[in-house]
């Protein structure tokens, strides 16, 4: 192991002496403060990797120390020690800053294995801020990464359109990045300092988006005891994300149009007309154009959202990028789940090149915690993958029933294409090429549950 710098911060002598003596038999070099203010002096003349701080000493406490040795030290490792062990102070010192957080008396044991911990956290710490640094170029744009053609492409358009004054249309497929885009033009342009506001459009019924998005007054509808102000309120100056804004119900794309041309609006149960300052960013994994030919969309509210657009490829038309957002995640997951994972084999590399991505830049990040997860060494290897090695299932025959009503065949229909996507309703419809009102009406009157 990494041998260390490390300052005992004990007012107690026999503490601070044994535990220093412990630390030294594990070969690190060991200085011994009396309290906060000694820790403090001593740290000005020396550099440390590691402080162990009593929490309870006279003076300033081990809190209070570590927030004054932070100023100096912030890379440095905290410790907070005490004999005083409740869950309170133990989210108080987390809360605060510390690495770790250990009950006096101290096992030598246990502090070689944090210790060791330590290391390996600040390791992969180092490495991550090194791959930022380095991803920091061309291949980076805020937190979108991509070397490919495509890619290269978004963070241009990206880039012109941060500070024009208009709304935006992002489309792609689901798992593309399109909140990481809309968040990259946000960060980027004039509004940055102001509020970034997200809303799902699918998540919620008619009513809730509508209360969503515009708040309401105190007794607007059942329930409503208080006033609540809407999203759009609460982005004034910033930016609205609206997500999958091609789900929203007719009535709702409608009050969205005249917002954006009036930029005022009520609240539900409300008289009183509100106008906001706020840039809207939209997006859809349906192509929004198509939608307004089959009239599940309106034209108007279409040419109003698309002012300026981007569109986010797929990963299996931008291959390239591949590796370097795989190494990414693996950096960013090995710090968050502390595993020591630093790379992947040629052979993982392969197997990853040579699938398809159907759930795009999410299922590649999905698959890399996975594997880690799992993975017991340094290199995530073509095993660490194996759950995407497995071949596609082969869909049955189907052999329609010869023997049941039309309608009962209907409802063992709609029920296995709901199960098939995950009672997706948006999918559904689309795979039995009916409107989502057909689909709910259907299930009500089927009395179909998930």
């Amino acid at each position: 192991m990494e041998k260390l710098r490390i300052l005992v911060v004990d007012d107690e002598l026999v503490v601070r002496e044994s535990l220093g003596e412990w630390l030294r038999e594990d070969g690190h070099a060991v200085d011994l403060a009396a309290s906060g203010a000694d820790a403090i002096q001593q740290a000005v003349a020396r550099s440390y990797d590691v402080f162990f701080l009593d929490l309870k000493m006279p003076g300033l406490n081990g809190i209070e120390t570590m927030a004054e040795l932070r100023k100096g030290h912030p890379e440095a490792s905290y410790v907070i020690i005490t004999a005083f062990a409740t869950v309170d102070t133990a989210v108080a010192a987390m809360k605060e800053g510390a690495d770790e957080y250990l009950v006096k008396p101290c096992n030598p044991e246990e502090i070689s294995l944090l210790l060791e911990r330590l290391v390996r956290v600040k390791a992969l710490q180092r490495e991550n801020t090194w791959l930022r640094r380095k991803l920091d170029g061309s291949y980076r744009f805020a937190d979108l990464i991509g070397r490919s053609e495509r890619m290269q492409e978004v963070f241009a358009v990206v880039r012109e359109i941060a500070n024009v004054r208009g709304t935006v249309l992002i489309e792609g497929e689901s798992g593309t990045g399109k909140e990481l885009v809309a968040r990259a033009i946000h960060q980027s342009g004039e509004r940055h300092a102001k509020p970034f506001v997200v809303v799902s459009c699918t998540a919620l019924t008619e009513t809730l988006l509508e209360s969503e998005l515009f708040g309401h007054e105190r007794g607007a509808f059942t329930g409503a005891t208080a006033r609540k102000l809407g999203k759009f309120e609460l982005a004034d100056g910033g930016t609205l994300f609206l997500d999958e804004v091609g789900d929203m119900s007719p009535k709702l794309q409608m009050d969205l149009l005249r917002v954006l041309q009036e930029r005022r609006f009520y609240r539900v149960g409300g008289n009183e007309e509100i106008e906001v300052d706020v840039r809207v960013i939209a997006a859809s994994n349906r192509d929004l154009r198509e939608a307004v030919e089959q009239g599940g969309f309106r034209e108007d509210l279409y040419y109003r959202l698309n002012v300026l657009s981007v569109r986010l490829p797929p990963l299996r038309e931008r291959k390239e990028d591949v590796p370097l957002l795989a190494r990414a995640f693996i950096a960013e997951q090995a710090l968050e789940l502390g595993r020591p994972v630093r790379d992947l084999t040629e052979g993982a590399l392969a197997l990853l090149l040579d699938h398809d991505w159907p759930g795009n830049v999410r299922e590649l990040q999905n698959a890399i915690s996975r594997a880690m997860v799992t993975s017991q060494g340094e290199l995530l290897t073509e095993a660490s993958f194996g759950f995407l090695a497995r071949a596609p299932r082969r869909p049955r025959p189907w052999n329609p029933p010869v023997d049941l009503p039309l309608a009962e065949v209907e409802a063992q229909v709609l029920a296995a294409v709901l199960e098939h996507n995950g009672w997706n309703i948006r999918q559904s419809a689309r795979t039995l090429g009916l409107d989502r009102s057909t689909i709910y009406e259907k299930i009500k009157r089927y009395n179909l549950e998930r």
